[in-house]
This record gives structure tokens, C-alpha cells and sequence, in this order.
């Protein structure tokens, strides 16, 4: 089994940048395919990004793309999601997940493993 512990979330205006991380332990994330998802108050959980086992694969969520950046270092057992110009629909509780194997990687039920999840809030 991983653990998996998520930081760097916080209040942020418009614009600004934040880099999320995603700190596991128990087994190395080396033998998982990672994402990150969302989820907003009053909305479903929804996909943000995804990474290859290796890190040389990597996907995005339409709303995200060329503003958001998923990265791995499996020696240091971590995830990044870096966040730049946030906007107020960015919003919500982020958290890692980790599937040993995955076949729809939007899909949140595929992963296995969950954080508890780091709030982001940008203001306006």
C-alpha cells in the first residue's frame, strides 16, 4: 500500500502560482501511475492531470491545459502539480491518487490510493 499526503495549497489572488505536492510513503511511487483531481463545493470530482509511471507521459484536463504542470520525482517519492495563472474557477480541494493500473485515467475510480487533500482558493 502508499500513503499519500498532499501540501502547498492556500489563498492565492487571480494569476498568481502555486506549486502543490504530493508526498508519499509506504511504497514507492514508481510502481504508479499518479493524478491529481478537484473537486469544488457542490461539484463533482473532477480529473486535473495525470503522469506516467516514468514521467514521460503526462495529460491534462481541457480547463488546465498550458497552465498547469505535472511532474515526478520517484526518488524523492513525490508529485508537483505547478499552477499558474490560477483564476477563481480553480478553486477547490485538490488531491493525489495513485493506480497501480489504470485504463480510463479521467476516471477516479480506477485509482486506488487518495490523499486527504489540500485546499487552493484564488480570489478574484
Amino acid at each position: 500500500q502508499v500513503q499519500l499526503v498532499e501540501s502547498g495549497g492556500g489563498l492565492v489572488q487571480t494569476r498568481c502560482s502555486l506549486r502543490l505536492s504530493c508526498a508519499a510513503s509506504g511504497r514507492s511511487i514508481s510502481h504508479y501511475f499518479m493524478a491529481w483531481f478537484r473537486q469544488a463545493p457542490g461539484n463533482v470530482r473532477e480529473f486535473v492531470a495525470a503522469i506516467s509511471r516514468s514521467g514521460v507521459s503526462t495529460y491534462y484536463a481541457d480547463s488546465v491545459g498550458g497552465r498547469f504542470t505535472i511532474s515526478r520525482d520517484n526518488a524523492k517519492n513525490t508529485v508537483y502539480l505547478q499552477m499558474n495563472s490560477l483564476e477563481p474557477d480553480d478553486t477547490a480541494v485538490y488531491s493525489c491518487a495513485a493506480a497501480a493500473y489504470v485504463s480510463v485515467y479521467v476516471r477516479a475510480s480506477d485509482y486506488e490510493y487518495w490523499g486527504q487533500g489540500t485546499q487552493v482558493t484564488v480570489s478574484s
